[in-house]
């Protein structure tokens, strides 16, 4: 018990080093998951180990931190974090996200360097032995478009607020020039740069943009525009009038559905029969669709019904494909 305590107040200092802000009573006894009474005693106890401890006023809050951070005796990683680490770029390596793979890769070689020698020579039997005994499964899909030209061009656009220009490849007219306010990158199964040429936020396919650079204009973006929100509103990529979705996961389905997320905001709502009624508001419904069909007989679509629509259309397209025509072996 002695030692989880210490633990607890070493990841409490970790956090107050972290963080140039600071951190109020009510964000450190949140992020610990612990009352706001036992966060002060914590946060007492900490000055007590650090009393470089600050505090900084931000009416009608109190703020703490350690502003010069925690020596390095005190941060040494473990096997795990840096096994996760090391998975963590192996999935985007695999995926195709190569800039981000290096980023981690280049953490990693950060983290190491900076540990001292005796810990270094402690972890590493741990370490190789989890990279020898977990690895990742590759999944089929895309492989995402990252070209570290188009990404730090993007960035440095968003961090200095500057408008954006690019040839776009995609769109009504392809290979036109186009200037956009950046809002933002959504990075999934296709990467896409999140911007606005004068009619709201759309998605810009990264792997057609070529020629980009940053423009001189400045890029004034809606007050209170998120992008988190923004790409809560979709199923996945694509946007299109937002429906109310509603599901019934049949009870042979109902535990993996128990375990599933359909969407950022979705409600689960176990019923007498042993199904499960799933419900958010997304736009999206052909990779809706798509995703549905993964599921089989096990779901149900009760509303909207352009979903069940687009669902036959797509079984439709399916069928007219495999049965219109003599299907020629390869050879």
């Amino acid at each position: 018990m002695r030692h989880e305590k210490a633990g607890r107040l070493l990841e409490l200092a970790r956090m107050l080093a972290a963080t140039s802000e600071g951190l109020t009573l009510d964000e450190m006894a949140e992020r610990l998951g612990v009352g706001r009474r036992t966060a002060e005693r914590m946060r007492d106890a900490v000055r007590d180990v650090f009393p470089q401890l600050e505090e900084v006023d931000d009416p009608p809050a109190r703020r703490f931190r350690i502003p010069a951070g925690l020596d390095g005796l005190f941060q040494a990683p473990t096997a795990e974090e840096l096994a996760a680490l090391s998975a963590a770029a192996e999935v985007f390596s695999q995926q195709g996200a190569g800039a981000r793979a290096g980023a981690l890769k280049s953490l990693e070689r950060k983290v190491l360097s900076a540990t001292r020698a005796a810990a270094r020579r402690k972890l590493a039997p741990d370490l190789e032995a989890l990279l020898q005994a977990e690895t990742i499964a590759v999944q089929a899909g895309p492989r995402p478009f990252e070209d570290e030209t188009v990404l730090g061009a993007v960035r440095e656009a968003l961090l200095s607020m500057r408008r954006l220009r690019f040839r776009y490849a995609g769109g009504a007219t392809p290979g036109r020039v186009r200037e956009v306010t950046p809002f933002g990158l959504l990075f999934g199964r296709s990467n896409y740069l999140v911007a606005d040429e004068g009619q709201g936020p759309r998605n810009w396919r990264l792997d057609r943009i070529a020629d980009v650079a940053v423009a001189e204009g400045a890029a004034v973006r809606p007050h209170g525009f998120s992008l988190q929100d923004y790409a809560d509103r979709s199923f996945g990529i694509f946007h299109d009038d937002t429906e109310d979705v509603v599901l019934r996961v049949t009870p042979a389905g109902a535990e993996d559905a128990l375990r599933w997320r359909f969407h950022a905001n979705q409600s689960v709502e176990p019923q007498a029969d042993g199904s499960v009624v799933v419900r958010f508001r997304a736009s999206g419904m052909l990779e809706l669709a798509w995703h549905l069909f993964t599921w089989g007989d096990k779901v149900q679509v009760l509303a909207p019904p352009v979903l069940r629509s687009t669902l036959v259309e797509q079984i439709d397209i399916a069928r007219r494909t495999h049965t219109s025509g003599p299907v020629v072996a390869a050879s």
